[in-house]
């Protein structure tokens, strides 16, 4: 077996890119690899083959080893629904929603299960590449631990540091865990990486020497800032405050930051596209009476963001821009929360309860039932879509659908004019015809194909930047590579 394991010395260092870089760079050099992540916190996520749901960026990483992704390849996944409970996926399956506390007490229970999938990637696999979360160095988490160092001991995988130089004090980050890991841990550790420099990097190697020197950690390299990242789908919603608007162009769509917002990626490619404004509007900003469309996306906890959306004031901004002949298109959450009103009377996303609607669709929904995981195709405007639905509840008093589903039927809703319009796929704007279908009606041209190819090449041109700047084959020595010419 022949595994290798990235963990940060924070969340949001780069890991999740540098494990797509590293599968894609490896696959291109003819192994079979694998993904894997054991524990992820994302509401950001994605419908595998099966039926399940994983993280994005594992689904991604699947991507840039070319090969489907499984549920096994992030057996734990943690869908935050509010400041202290998640919603709980074990190999892609909802468990429940657990509180925080109740969480840490019960996770080392799902080790044996979280190492049982490993093992079976392994199976399949020359070269397993682990993410881990957040940072080993957050010793107060490290009593019952499944997501780094305690699957790292159980499973036997070498560790890599990742240090992110973008953020400053990067010496101190990894020279502090080597500080405070205890012996066992520390030694796990065979080297360290850092990420995201900018400029001459002969600059700053005097400070990995002193890395080197104050750890023992072997330096396996540093990486550039990727640009090529900016072109695959985010994880965390944190980059979201990072989305400034550009100039006044073709057509503006804003979209309001909920404040459990999931799968938000579902955007990037309109964002992608020359004739788009995309505007992410973070809370205590009001909605930009410039937007053309408002998009409500989707959500962790639809009654929470509902209350959470009337709190900002968005709803009567909303109500001015569709007087103002604006459009508006709800996914997933959105959607639910565009009818007349929303019920969860078992208390699935939060405690139990109901609220009206926003009333710009003739919908009630529900929360109730088994989520929905599926793949799904059909039809936009008569234009090829693919995507995926992930959501609880039913939704009932559609009277024309938004969509055309193959194989029959239709999902979502549009009011009479048109213009108000909600469903619950996901991933509907990646196929260029039914992109282009949906811009046409906002007055734009699409100028960009095929997202996923344009994701497909962004993930070749990180895995040759990483090719040039980390020691590869120190790396495949580590990963027990070293006899199969995986540095060549």
């Amino acid at each position: 077996m022949a595994a290798l394991m990235l963990q940060g010395c924070g969340s949001d260092v780069g890991k999740s890119v540098l494990v797509a870089g590293l599968c894609r760079l490896f696959a291109n050099r003819g192994l079979r690899v694998r993904p894997f992540k054991p524990q992820n916190m994302s509401n950001n996520a994605a419908v595998t083959a099966d039926g399940g749901e994983i993280g994005r960026a594992q689904a991604l990483q699947a991507l840039a080893c070319r090969v489907p992704p499984s549920v096994h390849m992030n057996p734990v996944l943690l869908k935050p629904q509010s400041d202290t409970g998640a919603q709980v996926v074990v190999r892609g399956r909802m468990e429940g929603t657990w509180q925080a506390r109740a969480f840490q007490d019960r996770k080392a229970g799902l080790l044996p299960t979280v190492v049982d999938s490993f093992r079976r990637l392994s199976a399949e696999a020359d070269l397993v590449v682990v993410e881990g979360a957040g940072s080993p160095a957050e010793i107060n988490l490290r009593a019952g631990d499944i997501a780094n160092m305690g699957f790292a001991h159980a499973a036997d995988v070498p560790v890599v540091l990742v240090g992110d130089i973008d953020r400053g004090h990067v010496i101190a980050s990894l020279v502090g865990a080597h500080a405070v890991l205890d012996g066992p841990d520390r030694d796990r550790i065979r080297g360290f990486v850092i990420n995201k420099f900018r400029g001459d990097p002969a600059l700053f190697d005097d400070g990995r020497t002193e890395i080197v020197a104050r750890t023992g950690w072997a330096d396996l390299g540093m990486a550039p800032w990727l640009a090529a990242a900016a072109r695959l789908p985010a994880e965390d919603a944190v980059v979201l405050e990072r989305l400034a608007a550009g100039g006044r162009r073709a057509v503006t769509i804003a979209v309001p930051m909920l404040s459990r917002i999931a799968n938000f990626d579902d955007f990037d490619p309109l964002r992608a596209e020359p004739d788009v404004d995309l505007r992410f509007v973070p809370p205590g900003q009001a909605l930009p009476g410039d937007a053309d469309l408002v998009i409500l996306p989707g959500t962790k906890a639809t009654l929470a963001d509902l209350a959470f959306l009337r709190g900002q004031g968005w709803d009567i901004d909303l109500a001015a821009h569709v007087r103002r002949g604006g459009r508006v298109l709800g996914v997933c959450g959105g959607y639910q929360m565009l009818g007349a009103r929303v019920a969860d009377p078992d208390g699935v996303e939060g405690p139990p309860g109901s609220a009206p609607g926003l009333g710009l669709l003739g919908v009630d929904t529900v929360l109730t039932g088994d989520k929905v995981l599926r793949p799904v195709t059909g039809q936009l405007n008569g234009a090829d879509f693919h995507g995926y639905e992930m959501h609880v509840g039913r939704t009932t008093g559609a009277e024309r659908p938004f969509l055309t589903l193959a194989g029959g039927g239709g999902d979502g809703a549009r009011s009479a004019d048109g213009r108000i319009a909600g469903c619950y796929v996901h991933g509907l704007f990646a196929a260029a015809s039914a992109r282009a279908a949906f811009l046409a009606e906002l007055g734009a041209t699409s100028r960009v194909g095929d997202y996923d190819a344009i994701v497909d090449a962004a993930l070749d041109e990180i895995a040759e930047a990483l090719a040039g700047a980390f020691d590869i084959g120190a790396l495949a020595r580590i990963a027990g590579l070293a006899s199969r010419g995986a540095a060549e």
